[in-house]
């Protein structure tokens, strides 16, 4: 079993923020992978869709986690899944938001730090390790967008994404939704 967990903050309110691109990215794996509609566990306190992914002749079974906790807590939902199912640090695959990152990039991590995301942060808190797989989703400034130094890094993550950014990020899922299956 994998975990593929996409960081964000419940509530409409929320709905198509920066910060909230993990979400959006794991509900295209659901419908991409006709995985089931999420369901909120409130054991887990994370929105859950659980389904099978072929994988050449086997089938894995994969949990598709959007955590309810805010972002800053997403190590709690994380943690309890992976103890409740017996798994390790190894069979996480975290999405999340980078500020560090031009919209339109993205980049994948294995053992490194938070790098100042409250919600990896928090993650790397409550697993005590550093050692799962990561996608981290640009953000960020590139020589067009000055918003984030206008903004304040907290109100441009909160910020809505640009008709352009939207452009830019909905031209890379292709590419990140391969990258997650190379991932399992």
């Amino acid at each position: 079993m994998k975990l593929v967990v996409g960081l964000g903050n419940p509530g409409k309110e929320y709905e198509h923020t920066r910060h909230n691109v993990g979400f959006e990215i794991v509900d295209k794996l659901q419908a991409e992978w006709d995985f089931p509609e999420f369901e909120l566990n409130k054991k887990f306190k994370a929105d859950i869709s659980k389904g099978e992914f072929k994988i050449q002749n086997s089938k894995l079974e994969i949990l598709l986690i959007k955590p309810q906790t805010f972002m800053n807590l997403s190590g709690e939902a994380v943690q309890a899944i992976l103890t409740f199912y017996k798994l390790t640090p190894q069979d996480l695959i975290v999405i999340h938001d980078d500020l560090d990152i031009a919209v339109g990039k993205y980049k994948i991590a294995t053992n490194s730090s938070s790098a100042g995301h409250n919600g990896v942060q928090n993650i790397i808190d409550q697993l005590g390790t550093q050692k799962f797989k990561r996608i981290r989703i640009g953000i960020g400034e590139d020589n067009s967008n000055k918003d984030a130094c206008r903004l304040g890094a907290h109100d441009y993550v909160l910020d809505k994404f640009s008709e352009d950014e939207t452009k830019k990020i909905a031209d890379i899922e292709p590419a990140i939704l391969e990258e997650i299956k190379k991932l399992l």
